[in-house]
């Protein structure tokens, strides 16, 4: 019978510590070990896997000593204190083991039994798995109580975050130990649950499976829909890329286990995954995945038959000299000051005079701040507001050559403003929208002249973000499109085209990244700490999904959710009642002062 972990003592440093399998995870998290003082037994098969993580080590700290980081004696030290094996008895007197052997149940489950029979009876399991069931692989262990998950993130020595896995079976001290652990090692360690992919991949890789599916579909390409979450959301990589960079093969590994769990279709891997993994075709490590690389290993994007062809649009663009801007928010003033200092004519009109005049003085603070900081002079500043033009009326869009509205997003308050563009606006004046979850072609069908109908879907701030989703409806004309993207260029944003579906592809992505979170909080599996910085950690977000949620508005977010849940009819896109419930209690993030945190009033 096995030795109640409670009733065992606990190396309370956990000084020892095996590492089986020495690819590049392992090998990371052994350098991490042994640079934190402890003994590190390296474990691998293969002998080649051994040499190279000694070489490895060796690399990474003659870097650290040219660097400055380290000593030469403290090199001396770190490398003695690391040894390799090939052989799995070697782990006889650790304290600790962590296996890292491939995602496999059986490899798993044939290292911890044999592991049974080495092991002292207090030696603390943990598997590195970020896919498979540590409660199943824990069942089969003649310890169970002392198995636990403990998942670092690649690369290990520069990751902070560590998933300190529990399953039902497993002992309250070892989880303990495992994580002072992790606070002696430097790294952050957030507690999680046993499912599939944990908080970090749990949220990550339906977020990845849907830029797939998303590209496989032909709605937008790779290079548009990397670039579109890079500039809308901060991210440091788009989704392609990413995937590109894990291994097309690992991705729908840990799909396919989260599937199993979940059977929600958002998991379900794209059929593009397993086309291209099957194909070989698996990402960097093999030179081609999404993209194509310079040879397997390398991060050099190369050209392939897929890349965009440089130079001048086929189709030439429409003349914009003057350009008439619709509202008198947040959006509406800061598209004025875009397309102002681009040095466009701008007509800002809104309902009435007094609320155009109360925008343009938003926009004159605002190029108060820029000088301040430095980043204009007060002479361009006035030149600036000088080509703003307020008025009361949309009759003032008589002669612009784009009008482009920001009002509410109301499908019945735009299309009344789109059947006003049509009476104003001159012929041959592109109308824009800058919906972000409306249909562009209900605002198209709204004039009698839908085929000069485009979207223009700013981020908020305007000013300050790059991206614009140029919207294109099955009716929208080659030279409209042409005059969109031209104009992006002038004023100095990044255009990213798409289809007109709901959500685009910002929010398409985004917010069922974003709901999900929510309903691991709704099904108390990991607290909003924990989640927001698992996402900023293991993730690389600049926000974590709560942070990002209070932010954006609890209410503006339920709505986005709602219009993605009714257009593609997936039930895993069904808004979570908790959100729901927060948003009928009026807690509507920073603007209410409560959303899922609590601010404090101005």
């Amino acid at each position: 019978m096995a030795t109640p972990l409670s009733d065992t003592p606990l190396s309370p440093l956990l000084k020892t510590v095996a590492v089986v399998g020495l690819g590049t995870m392992g090998t990371g998290i052994a350098e991490v070990l042994a640079r934190a003082g402890r003994d590190v037994i390296g474990i691998d098969i293969s002998e080649a896997a051994t040499a190279q993580a000694v070489t490895a080590l060796e690399a990474s700290t003659a870097r650290g000593v040219q660097r400055g980081r380290c000593t030469e004696q403290e090199r001396a030290d770190v490398l003695s204190r690391f040894r390799t094996f090939t052989d799995l008895r070697a782990a006889a007197d650790a304290d600790l083991v962590i296996e890292v052997t491939p995602e496999s149940y059986d490899i798993k489950q044939q290292v911890f039994r044999a592991l049974d029979g080495i092991v002292r009876p207090e030696t603390i399991l943990a598997t590195g798995t970020n896919a498979l069931s540590v409660t199943r692989l824990a069942a089969d262990s003649a310890r169970p109580e002392r198995v636990l998950g403990l998942h670092f993130f690649n690369p290990a020595p520069a990751m902070k975050l560590v998933e300190v896995v529990s399953s039902v079976l497993t002992a309250p001290s070892a989880v303990a130990a495992v994580t002072d652990l992790a606070l002696q090692l430097g790294k952050e360690p957030v507690a999680v649950g046993d499912r599939p992919g944990f908080v970090a991949d749990g949220l990550l890789f339906g977020y990845l499976n849907q830029a797939a599916a998303m590209y496989e579909a032909k709605y937008a390409s790779r290079e548009d829909i990397d670039a579109a979450m890079k500039l809308g959301c901060g991210l440091p990589m788009g989704p392609l890329a990413l995937l590109d960079l894990i291994g097309v093969d690992t991705a729908r590994t840990v799909l396919e286990a989260m599937y199993a769990e979940s059977r929600d279709r958002l998991h379900a891997p794209a059929p593009i995954l397993k086309q291209l993994s099957e194909a070989g075709l698996t990402g960097r490590k093999s030179g081609r995945g999404f993209y194509s690389y310079e040879a397997p290993g390398s991060a050099t994007v190369v050209r392939d038959a897929l890349t965009p062809l440089d130079g001048a649009a086929l189709t030439p663009g429409r003349t914009v000299r003057s350009v008439g801007v619709a509202g008198s928010g947040t959006m509406a003033s800061g598209i004025a000051e875009v397309f102002a200092k681009a040095g466009y004519e701008v007509v800002l009109a809104a309902r009435t005079e007094e609320k155009a005049q109360a925008a343009k003085a938003r926009i004159g603070k605002s190029l108060s701040r820029s000088v301040d900081k430095g980043r204009m002079t007060a002479e361009a500043a006035a030149q600036t507001l000088e080509r703003i033009t307020p008025a009361g009326s949309y009759d003032a869009f008589a002669e612009v050559d784009l009008a482009l509205e920001a009002v509410a997003e109301d499908l019945e308050i735009k299309q009344q403003l789109f059947a006003t563009f049509d009476k104003v606006c001159k012929p041959g004046a592109v109308l824009a929208t800058t919906t972000s979850s409306l249909p562009v072609v209900a605002c198209a069908r709204a004039t009698s002249r839908p085929q000069d109908v485009i979207g223009m879907h700013f981020f908020n701030p305007a000013p300050a973000m790059k991206l614009v989703e140029v919207v294109r409806t099955v009716l929208t004309t080659d030279d409209v499109h042409a005059t969109v993207r031209e104009v992006c260029a002038k004023i100095r944003k990044h255009p990213v085209d798409c289809g007109d579906r709901a959500g685009f592809i910002v929010n398409a992505l985004l917010f069922p990244y974003l709901n999900n979170a929510i309903k691991m909080v709704q099904e108390h599996y990991a607290t909003l700490d924990d989640i927001d910085a698992a996402m900023k950690l293991g993730g690389g977000y600049p926000m974590g999904p709560f942070e990002l949620l209070d932010v954006v508005g609890l209410d503006v977010s339920l709505a986005i959710e709602k219009v993605l849940h009714r257009e593609f009819r997936d039930p895993g896109l069904a808004p979570a009642p908790l959100l729901e419930h927060l948003v009928a209690a009026g807690c509507l993030g920073r603007k209410t002062g409560r959303g899922f945190r609590e601010y404090a009033r101005r």
